[in-house]
């Protein structure tokens, strides 16, 4: 059975419920406050919460994404993806990328980019096997005070 995705808004019962703890298994250090901060101004910054549901209406995976104009043309980032650990290689993470995917297209968008953390064989393994190629490293500068 193909899953139920759907969107989620911050103030969607859904989000706390189901939402949540999945980013938080994946950012362990995020609180459910920060969290809750993180989803209202991010939403509000164009960021879409959309919710892969298994034929049971469990939450079985989350990605985060968001449409950027950028000097390299318009595309979809994804901020973050997750399958709950019971729903890996269900195909929920392929259902949620080939949604991602129609929504850049429909979107305008060229390509459909993302990171992802240089330890995470096992993602880039999953990236890979859909097409995915690495075009970049992304490199990060702590703020003075951080």
């Amino acid at each position: 059975m193909s899953p139920v995705l759907t969107d989620v808004a911050p103030d969607d019962r859904r989000m706390t419920a189901h939402v949540r703890p999945l980013i938080r298994a994946l950012r362990p250090a995020l609180t459910e406050e920060d969290f809750d901060r993180f989803a209202s101004e991010a939403h509000a910054q164009g960021l879409v919460f959309t919710a892969a549901y298994d034929g049971r209406g469990r939450c079985a995976a989350v990605a985060t994404h968001r449409v950027l104009a950028t000097s390299r043309g318009r595309i979809l980032f994804v901020d973050d993806l997750v399958t709950h650990p019971d729903h890996r290689a269900t195909g929920m993470a392929t259902a949620l990328m080939t949604h991602l995917a129609e929504r850049a297209r429909g979107a305008g968008c060229h390509r459909v980019e993302l990171d992802s953390g240089t330890a995470n064989v096992t993602a880039h393994r999953f990236y890979h096997a859909r097409g995915m190629t690495i075009a970049a490293l992304h490199f990060t500068l702590s703020a003075p005070g951080d």
